[in-house]
């Protein structure tokens, strides 16, 4: 069974730093493009930075100059280093990854969520 697991969220203090990992596992033949998104209460699921299979990367404008997306293709994972955190990066954050299984079969895949909170 193919997943993707995020880790690293917590609680932490306006101006502090947290790395979200995702770790992709099983049967898995390659991975292409990555991202992160967020999602606050009451506010829809939008993309906070994405890197293609190439490293190429894009950020959503409220998170540059203060997040780095990263991946390392040969453990399967993918990072994301939050610096300067604002109490409006509040949020559940989930990774996705477009991946190809071991059959062939393409698609999107989604983590359940790790929970970031800044607040003082």
């Amino acid at each position: 069974q193919v997943q993707l697991v995020e880790s690293g969220g917590g609680l932490v203090q306006p101006g502090g730093s947290l790395r979200l990992s995702c770790a992709a596992s099983g049967s898995i033949f390659s991975i292409g493009a990555m991202g992160w998104y967020r999602q606050a209460p009451g506010k829809q699921r939008e993309v906070v930075a994405v890197i293609t299979s190439g490293g190429s990367t894009n950020y959503a404008d409220s998170v540059k100059g203060r997040f780095t997306i990263s991946r390392v293709d040969d453990k399967n994972t993918m990072y994301l280093q939050m610096n300067s955190l604002k109490p409006e990066d509040t949020a559940v954050y989930y990774c996705n990854a477009m991946m190809t299984i071991k059959s062939g079969y393409t698609r999107d895949y989604w983590g359940q969520g790790t929970q970031v909170t800044v607040s003082s």
